[in-house]
């Protein structure tokens, strides 16, 4: 073999077969890293849930895909209005989105559809529920470490009114619900 037909492209043919090799591994490589940095990035960062139902219309349409921070709770506790991702207190394998209503120690009592905190004579402000609600629930007393929540779309909506375990456990929150990512139509920030 001729030295014109060892090298192509300025390499000898070994070092072309080694470059591959190498090349391979490197794509490898970073085919594996950028899978663990999703799996870190799922894990400890962001949470993506998809919203099944119509019962956080209209601030979530149905079939929409959510992403939430699970950092959101380490520094401090869920607040009143906060759209959270949970575990569903009934069956701990689905996660649920909802928007808090009650916080720990509070009475939780509705009213004609309006929903009022400890015997305040003033409802909650609703201005975010798809139509008005129906009907009369409660009183609850929300234990202590626990959330009572409700969907936005209140009326057709599973949550702390209808379960069998009523709130929602502090541990059990994932994160808060930050962003509408699908459908693009819909995205946009979570307030």
């Amino acid at each position: 073999m001729t030295d014109k037909e060892r090298r192509r492209g300025g390499r000898e043919v070994g070092e072309e077969r080694v470059n591959w090799k190498r090349e391979l591994a490197v794509d490898a490589a970073i085919v594996a890293g950028a899978f663990l940095l999703v799996w870190l990035v799922d894990t400890f960062l962001l949470i993506n849930a998809k919203i099944p139902s119509g019962s956080m219309e209209n601030t979530i349409p149905s079939g929409a895909r959510v992403v939430g921070t699970r950092l959101s709770y380490r520094e401090e506790a869920p607040q009143r209005y906060d759209v959270v991702i949970f575990h569903y207190p009934d069956n701990e394998t689905e996660l649920f989105v909802k928007r808090v209503i009650g916080l720990p120690g509070e009475t939780v009592t509705i009213v004609d559809g309006r929903v009022y905190i400890d015997d305040s004579a003033e409802p909650l402000r609703d201005d975010f529920i798809a139509e008005p609600m129906d009907g009369t629930f409660g009183p609850y007393v929300v234990p202590e470490g626990c959330y009572f929540v409700l969907g936005d779309n209140r009326n057709h909506s599973l949550d702390s009114r209808y379960w069998a375990n009523k709130f929602v456990a502090e541990d059990k929150i994932i994160g808060k619900a930050a962003f509408v990512w699908f459908p693009f139509s819909a995205a946009g920030r979570i307030d």
